[in-house]
């Protein structure tokens, strides 16, 4: 008796709900998986001895060691026709700053060179710190442009959604380095924190949703400009503070003596972050290199900027000139030829051979694993966030052939320690290097004078939000 009443008080609460949720739960709307439609897919499956024995297989072994393509197995050949000299590989540990590292990879390479050194190392907590500064500022003070937005507004989400991060690109390494010099490793060493960024970040990003939340009431309250940036400083001052206890306050001047190759004492003296750069460096970073990219979904010969991406308010924003990949080699071969390194960033996921630092699209076949096809060129990827640049390393080789006179291979060094990769540097094949290379810096010296003639163009503004252009970790 119980049983019925309860089935037909059911069917009075059936009967009151709208017809859509009476479809719902009838079966499925149009489009959805229909018991027809599930035997259609599922006998596509045949389940016969060689699934059962893949299937056996990935129960306990991942894609990534089954899908080793066993005819590529054997070590790329390491000679290559033309390498930068470098000495030393760095260790960006677990942040992600392999922007800064290659950055300053590259300027090593050139002093190193220059000044007969045994070797030395930038601090990249030095910078890391004003980065860190200069995008809470970047951040605070968006959040003051836009106080008149609506939260809603997409600019303001993306600024809350990105209050900071240890990502970046090459125009963050030059304002950095143009406004507050550079410091050698002894100087300003790395810490804890430095190498294993995701607890500070996580911290420094509350405190800056909640600051910005703050500066939003408070203009919406009728502060004035003034008043909302004297809550921008103190906000910044408990940045700061936070900073210094996790790497460190920053040095304003240091002594450091300068050896030759034979480790002999050139020099000591005192210098400040400035006169440091000034002595060893000394070239205008924001006027000597020029960005190139290979991005298949944009016109080739335009000029594009990024709006709002940049690591310092008054900096410079992202801009680039896209060009086809044919032509970024050109002037990689011209850079290697007179030893001189390149800022170069890729997807470095794809395709990588961990246990032998090679970059090669035959070291996995998932098609014959998965017995499907996976046919999207670059361009298709880009469009479909299936790929984009994810990380910075110094382009310091390529291996020309002497018959053809193409490259066949390149090689990078990375900023993941010594025991990464082929000594601490990864080869990628000029295949791999088509379809996955999206970034180069390069002096203007290597780059035609048509291509510095697109510098005139008004660039083509980008969105920040774009996912083509996530910094570099």
């Amino acid at each position: 008796m119980k049983r019925l009443i309860f089935t037909a008080a059911f069917a009075v609460s059936l009967s009151c709900l709208p017809m859509v949720a009476q479809q719902q739960m009838a079966g499925p709307a149009e489009g959805g998986i229909s018991a027809e439609m599930l035997a259609e897919i599922s006998a596509g499956y045949k389940g016969d001895a060689a699934d059962k024995a893949i299937r056996n297989a990935l129960a306990v072994t991942s894609i990534g060691t089954l899908a080793v393509n066993a005819e590529n197995a054997a070590m790329i050949d390491t000679h290559f026709s033309d390498r930068v000299r470098t000495k030393g590989i760095t260790d960006q540990k677990s942040s992600g700053r392999c922007w800064l590292f290659t950055g300053l990879n590259v300027l090593r390479a050139k002093m190193i060179d220059k000044y007969g050194l045994p070797g030395m190392e930038f601090s990249q907590n030095y910078l890391f710190f004003y980065d860190q500064l200069e995008k809470a500022n970047l951040f605070l003070q968006g959040v003051i442009d836009t106080k008149n937005l609506p939260f809603e507004d997409r600019k303001v989400d993306w600024l809350f959604s990105n209050p900071l991060s240890d990502g970046g690109q090459f125009t963050g390494v030059s304002d950095l380095i143009m406004k507050y010099g550079l410091v050698p490793s002894d100087a300003m060493p790395e810490t804890y924190q430095a190498n294993n960024t995701s607890q500070m970040a996580m911290l420094l990003k509350l405190k800056l949703r909640e600051d910005g939340l703050a500066l939003r009431d408070a203009a919406a309250a009728g502060a004035a400009d003034k008043k909302l940036q004297k809550m921008k400083v103190s906000f910044l001052s408990e940045i700061y503070r936070m900073l210094a206890l996790c790497l460190g306050e920053p040095p304003t001047e240091f002594e450091w003596t300068r050896c030759d190759k034979d480790n002999k004492v050139v020099s000591r003296k005192t210098y400040t972050p400035k006169s440091f750069y000034e002595e060893f460096i000394g070239e205008d970073l924001e006027d000597n290199y020029i960005m190139i990219m290979n991005d298949p979904c944009r016109e080739y010969g335009k000029v594009y900027e990024i709006d709002y991406d940049r690591h310092v308010y008054d900096g410079h924003n992202w801009l680039y000139v896209n060009l086809p990949v044919e032509r970024i080699k050109e002037m990689a071969i011209a850079s290697i030829k007179d030893n001189v390194a390149m800022y170069f960033s890729c997807d470095v996921g794809k395709f990588f051979s961990r246990s032998k630092g090679v970059l090669d699209l035959e070291n996995y076949d998932y098609e014959s694993l998965m017995g499907v096809t996976f046919g999207m060129d670059k361009k298709q990827r880009v469009q479909t966030h299936a790929s984009g640049s994810s990380h910075a390393m110094t382009l310091i080789a390529v291996d020309i052939c002497p018959e053809t006179g193409a490259p066949v291979k390149w090689m990078v060094e990375n900023s993941w320690g010594l025991s990464s990769g082929y000594q601490g540097c990864l080869i990628m094949t000029d295949e791999w290097f088509d379809e996955y290379m999206f970034r180069l810096v390069v002096e203007k010296k290597y780059v035609p004078a048509d291509v510095l003639e697109m510098l005139n163009q008004t660039p083509v503004s980008l969105p920040a939000w774009d996912p083509m252009f996530a910094p570099e970790q």
